[in-house]
């Protein structure tokens, strides 16, 4: 009697979080573009602080917000959500942006959800690796549901076991 197992092993590295934001953080260029609410330089420092926190895996979310000036009410959202544990060899290519509006009253906004590896750091860790940081980022208390938009999953970017999952809300 013989008996044959299979074991599926796969790790990610750095360079695979690397390759799996360069399509995200297309993305939000895009976006940016699009909107004309940020300038390149922008997007280029929020690129450095999603890949430094990626790449320390205390990333587990990029949220990108158009919103109305006066109400701040939710126009559009794109989520970018990370999965270390995935199963996709390579990932879709950026892109389908081109519905996002350049209203004049409206502006972008970014939340950066963290890792509970984020949250196990003392204050003092955290605080020194923020200092190393493009962008002074701060709490927010911003509703994230997007309940009053209609959500469907977009592209799935990925190398290797990590992955990141962007889904668009209208």
């Amino acid at each position: 009697m013989s008996y044959n197992t299979t074991t599926r092993t796969s790790t990610y590295t750095v360079t695979d979080i690397r390759k799996t934001f360069e399509n995200c953080i297309a993305d939000i260029r895009m976006i940016a573009r699009r909107t004309g609410k940020w300038d390149i330089n922008y997007v280029d420092r929020l690129g450095k602080d999603i890949l430094k926190l990626a790449e320390n895996k205390y990333l587990s979310c990029v949220t990108i917000i158009l919103k109305r000036n006066n109400t701040n009410y939710q126009v559009r959202a794109a989520k970018f959500t990370v999965n270390d544990n995935g199963n996709t060899s390579e990932g879709d290519r950026a892109g389908k942006n081109y519905d996002w509006p350049s209203d004049e009253d409206t502006y972008l906004s970014v939340v950066l959800s963290y890792t509970s590896t984020w949250h196990s750091l003392t204050a003092e860790q955290q605080s020194k690796f923020s200092k190393d940081l493009e962008i002074n980022w701060t709490s927010t208390s911003e509703d994230l549901t997007f309940s009053h938009l209609r959500s469907d999953n977009a592209q799935l970017y990925g190398s290797k076991t990590y992955e990141v999952q962007k889904t668009n809300f209208k």
